[in-house]
């Protein structure tokens, strides 16, 4: 299995096709690089895709620190400097999208364009923290499949989770959310709600940004996309219809083919 050493963690990684251009994807919380899937089975024909997982998830090393978002968007900038060549597209959605602001914020150089996804600039509200930290909570002492029903009412919006002919889809994200190992998710989900904003570097982003919320997202509403937008210079925001707040599975036709219209265009 591929793994890189960053800053002491074995992250792991995968890289799918070989074209001229690099798109990394960065997952959100409780996920791993497994949750983009659809995009890369859509995109890895014409583009070289890494997707990797965050510490803490998926298959990467369970670190005793380095959970909060500064760091993580270090691991990034190492990933990127050692897995590429030049510049890539960095598609990050909810937490990846954390960590997308501040690498184009602040590396301008290893971003040629960026994709938010799902995301906010915006520290965590503080009337999701109590719901949140409880969850973590539970977690940790009871494990993951204690949390799974309204952890995915968070995670996806209700046309996906009333649809019969999806259950098995549904099933098999059920018990993606169950293999996560409660000391690193826990770890990885208080990083997030400690989070500090970014909204106030945002005006250093200058590479073209697409922004893509589903309009069933209740996690990061489209309002918090639509502020993304306002401070971005030349931003496009696309609101998609029956997405909740991981639409890049939900509703990954449309997903996909508004970022493949992005990728084409000349912005």
């Amino acid at each position: 299995m591929p793994y890189i050493s960053i800053n002491n963690v074995n992250y792991f990684y995968q890289v799918y096709g070989d074209g001229p251009q690099t798109i990394v994807f960065s997952h959100g919380l409780l996920w791993s690089g497994q949750m983009f899937h659809k995009q890369v089975a859509h995109f890895k024909d014409h583009y070289r895709i890494i997707t990797y997982d965050h510490r803490g998830q998926g298959q990467t090393d369970i670190a005793p620190d380095g959970y909060d978002m500064d760091t993580l968007y270090q691991d990034a900038v190492q990933l990127i400097e050692r897995l590429a060549t030049g510049p890539v597209i960095f598609g990050g959605l909810s937490m990846g999208g954390f960590v997308g602001m501040r690498l184009a914020a602040r590396r301008p150089d290893l971003v040629s364009k960026l994709i938010l996804m799902e995301t906010t600039a915006d520290p965590e509200p503080e009337q999701n923290r109590p719901r949140y930290r409880f969850l973590n909570t539970v977690v940790k002492w009871l494990g993951v499949a204690f949390v799974v029903k309204p952890v995915m009412k968070i995670m996806f919006g209700q046309k996906f989770l009333n649809d019969p002919a999806r259950a098995d889809e549904r099933q098999y994200w059920i018990e993606q959310l169950k293999t996560n190992r409660p000391k690193g998710i826990t770890r990885a989900v208080d990083g997030v709600i400690d989070r500090k904003g970014i909204a106030d570097e945002l005006h250093k982003v200058v590479c073209p940004t697409l922004i893509l919320v589903g309009d069933q997202d209740v996690a990061t509403v489209p309002e918090k996309s639509q502020k993304i937008k306002s401070l971005i210079p030349h931003a496009h925001l696309e609101i998609i219809a029956g997405g909740g707040h991981t639409a890049s599975i939900e509703e990954a036709e449309v997903y996909n083919f508004a970022i493949e219209r992005f990728l084409e265009s000349n912005h």
